[in-house]
């Protein structure tokens, strides 16, 4: 067993001790998955950067024990920890683009984790390498072992992260977020891999998610963690079909999929309460739509009940109120926003953007001088428009071209890439524009990135990158009302207004995405290129944005290109799907028509290996 025991941690801040984990109890067994589950900012990758003992250096474990196979893992020397991490306990971490040495070849971060843990050297780990490689879906890895990680996608560089952990074979993973930035074929590829090692080898998983349909498929346990606490933990089956704590019953309904299209989310009202605060009652109060008096001045416990699972809330206590058990959630349920229609449908002639057989082709370079011999084409006769007010998603697997097109859209790839075919903005190809003309259309025309913490300052704080472009490219705005909007857009995108006075590194990888997500928002743009905007985030939080940008598309007509491997976000966002392979267009349409009757084979084996939920979760809810 990997047994967490009464575990607390402390960081020192500015604002006093932020009490991260409060007694935390958790037991993982060999050949089983244990999900850790939550919003962002709630402790999950911080139990596993305890478990592993690499927090930071303003945090210490002031209480509690860490066992594997009834040895205290606190007690051993970094020495002896050494050996422990990989070899013992392996880790994927969140955000494999800060995870992978950048002046590395990945080939070389591989051999040496396997030469670390394993007996194999020299040709031998190298050839263990590339069957890893193979394992998780990177084509040609006979060829892209010798790369770096800056060649990558997000997703192959996540698929490359876990090739690495998992060729040291450990006995038990902490997964924190393994196939958040993976398409549908490679995710069910990965925990498919994941669940023949549980067979083969006996794996201990700790799979830290937001991703509630990859937990319903692959965990036995499930813990949900609020505000530093667990506050409920049952057998997957138990919490999917009779989740007992109002946060777990708000967290189902907040998952979109076809059935909520034009329609709000039922998105949790608030953020979690910053950790330096003393509770004197319950942590979730604020946002409980079942809350009552006593839970504002009395603290649950984490009480068992039959069947092996445990929950910490007064509503299963004595002090609750008959009116508060015998309340329905779903007539109590606060909604942030309170209706967001359909996006508005495009009038005849309303189209804003048009892509005509867009290419992109970058040089490849070879030898000491690094001579062009040839092209390598990421995108090759990519056509699609895009109507005013309208969503366009845009699907496909990893390293198919999405995000090329993408960035190629937002004059991103000038000088790095041939670019041929039009993009037509109002009947203006961008690809021509310059001057002040290609600033206006840098206005019209936002971006949200993938990676959020690749894509802001790490020295500036958040009121300066949002900032930076208000300054740019909305100059009429004096500062006054630039503070104004500022404080304005973080409430919109769920963040505490003391977060503009923060760093980026101070945030969790969700929250990170909040402040890209509210960069693109600032300037008012027309058009929107979303690649992957809501991968990052938890489900509650997630609920928050989707009605956020429906919100915006139906009082502004914004538009989005929508770049997203989730179908469950497509199937509630969308009006229109292009699904790419290889750089082309397989197949486009209407959403309804493209996600319920499919043309393409390809269209239906990407569609056939999105995760779904247990069958009646959401109703139980």
């Amino acid at each position: 067993m990997l047994e967490i025991d009464d575990i607390e941690v402390a960081l020192d801040s500015e604002a006093g001790i932020v009490r991260a984990i409060d007694s935390m109890r958790l037991t993982l067994r060999r050949g089983e998955t244990f999900a850790l589950v939550g919003e962002s900012g709630c402790g999950k990758s911080m139990t596993a950067l305890a478990l592993m003992r690499l927090l930071p250096e303003n945090g210490r474990i002031t209480k509690g024990q860490i066992r594997l196979a009834g040895e205290d893992l606190l007690a051993l020397p970094e020495s002896g920890m050494r050996a422990i991490r990989g070899g013992k306990i392996g880790m994927i971490f969140q955000e494999p683009g800060t995870s992978l040495n950048p002046v590395m070849r990945i080939g070389d971060q591989i051999v040496e984790a396997i030469e670390s843990h394993t007996a194999l050297r020299g040709a031998a780990a190298r050839a263990r390498a590339i069957e890893w490689l193979a394992k998780v879906g990177i084509p040609e890895p006979e060829r892209r072992i010798d790369e770096y990680p800056f060649r990558m996608s997000g997703g192959q560089k996540q698929r490359v992260m876990i090739a690495m952990t998992l060729a040291a074979e450990p006995d038990y993973l902490v997964a924190d977020e393994p196939t958040t930035a993976l398409d549908v074929t490679i995710q069910a590829q990965i925990l498919e891999l994941l669940k023949e090692l549980q067979k083969e080898r006996g794996l201990g998983l700790l799979l830290i998610t937001h991703d509630l349909a990859v937990v319903s498929g692959m965990a036995q346990q499930v813990a949900l963690m609020y505000a530093g606490q667990i506050i409920e933990v049952a057998s997957a089956d138990a919490f999917f079909s009779a989740p007992r704590h109002p946060y777990a019953r708000l967290l189902l309904r907040a998952l979109p999929d076809a059935d909520r299209r034009g329609r709000a989310l039922s998105a949790i009202p608030g953020t979690v309460p910053p950790l330096w605060l003393a509770f004197d009652g319950c942590r979730f109060e604020p946002r409980c739509d079942r809350a009552f008096a006593a839970c504002k001045t009395t603290r649950p416990d984490l009480t068992d009940e039959p069947g092996g699972r445990s929950v910490r809330c007064l509503l299963y206590t004595p002090v609750a109120p008959t009116s508060a058990l015998a309340q329905e959630g779903a007539d109590a349920v606060r909604i942030e926003t309170e209706s967001a229609a359909a996006p508005r449908a495009a009038a005849p002639g309303g189209r804003l953007l048009e892509v005509d057989s867009l290419a992109v082709r970058f040089p490849i370079r070879k030898g000491l001088l690094q001579r062009t011999v040839g092209h390598f084409n990421a995108v090759d006769g990519v056509s699609f428009s895009i109507g005013a007010g309208r969503t366009l998603a845009l699907v496909g697997e990893s390293g198919c071209g999405k995000t090329t097109t993408g960035k190629a859209i937002v004059q991103l790839l000038r000088g790095q890439a041939l670019i041929e075919g039009t993009a037509k903005l109002d009947g203006h190809d961008l690809f021509t524009l310059q001057g002040d003309a290609l600033r206006d259309a840098r206005r019209a025309i936002q971006i949200i990135f993938q990676d959020p913490f690749a894509s802001l300052n790490p020295r500036l704080r958040v009121f300066d990158v949002l900032e930076e472009g208000l300054l740019a490219l909305r100059p009429e705005m004096d500062t006054g009302a630039r503070r104004t909007a500022l404080e304005t857009l973080v409430d919109q995108v769920g963040l505490r207004r003391d977060a503009l006075e923060r760093y980026p590194h101070e945030f969790s990888g969700g929250q990170r995405q909040r402040i890209a997500i509210a960069r693109a928002l600032a300037v008012s743009p027309r058009l929107i290129v979303c690649d992957e905007p809501t991968s990052a985030l938890d489900v509650s939080v997630q609920a928050q944005i989707l009605n956020l940008l429906l919100e915006l598309q139906r009082e502004f007509g914004i538009s989005y290109l929508f770049i997203t491997h989730n179908i469950g976000v497509v199937e509630y966002i969308a009006n229109d799907v292009v699904v790419m392979q290889k750089g082309r267009v397989e197949e486009s349409g209407p959403a309804d028509r493209v996600l319920s009757s499919p043309q393409s084979d390809y269209t239906r084996t990407l569609l056939a290996a999105v995760p779904r939920l247990r069958t009646g979760a959401l109703d139980s809810a």
